[in-house]
């Protein structure tokens, strides 16, 4: 007398690991995702190949797997390190919010104007750095594109790298929506193959 066969687990299997990878992609969409540097328009702060962490519910949340945003937290800050759609290719993008809705702004020299302030930039031991509200960051260089003065629309922002003279940013492309901003860079948790945490 022959046994019943047992139904094969394979199908079940392979639904069990399809969930679960809709599941991580899902949450790389919407809650957070890892990130590869491939220019060096941001050093001194990221390296070519640098690997960052981009929490992606920084600024509010979206649907996933689109761009559609259910819930807004807050809007990007000034010194905010973030990852956005680049308003010319779509290409995703590494850049500093310098300058948001409602601020007077003017780039001469890779130098910053906000609202007739000229942005502290200093040379600690031959060191170039910019502090954006209180918050200082180093720069690679100054130059690059200027902008004359102009006053920023609101929900818009102007993003730049920090090695302004090395960076296709803002001053290029223009002011870019708060909503094409897809997170917040947090750290980098990976440079030259060794792990870390080198917070932005």
């Amino acid at each position: 007398m022959r046994r019943p066969r047992r139904p094969s687990r394979v199908p079940r299997d392979i639904v069990t690991v399809l969930a679960a990878a809709g599941m991580v992609f899902i949450a790389r969409s919407s809650f957070a995702d890892h990130y590869r540097v491939p220019s060096g328009s941001m050093e001194p702060t990221v390296h070519v190949g640098d690997r960052i962490i981009v929490s992606k519910l920084a600024y509010g949340l979206r649907m996933p797997l689109t761009h559609v945003q259910m819930i807004a937290f807050h809007a990007p800050t000034r010194g905010d390190v973030v990852v956005l759609d680049s308003p010319e290719s779509g290409v995703v993008l590494l850049k500093r919010v310098v300058a948001i809705g409602g601020d007077r702004v003017a780039v001469r020299g890779g130098t910053l104007t906000i609202n007739g302030l000229e942005q502290p930039t200093m040379s600690d031991g031959g060191v170039l750095a910019e502090s954006l509200d209180g918050r200082p960051h180093a720069l690679g260089s100054l130059g690059g594109t200027e902008l004359a003065e102009t006053v920023i629309p609101t929900g818009q922002l102007l993003v730049m790298g920090d090695n302004r003279g090395d960076s296709h940013d803002g001053r290029d492309f223009g002011f870019v929506s708060a909503d094409r901003v897809l997170g917040r860079a947090m750290a980098v948790f990976l440079r030259d193959g060794a792990l870390g945490w080198h917070s932005l």
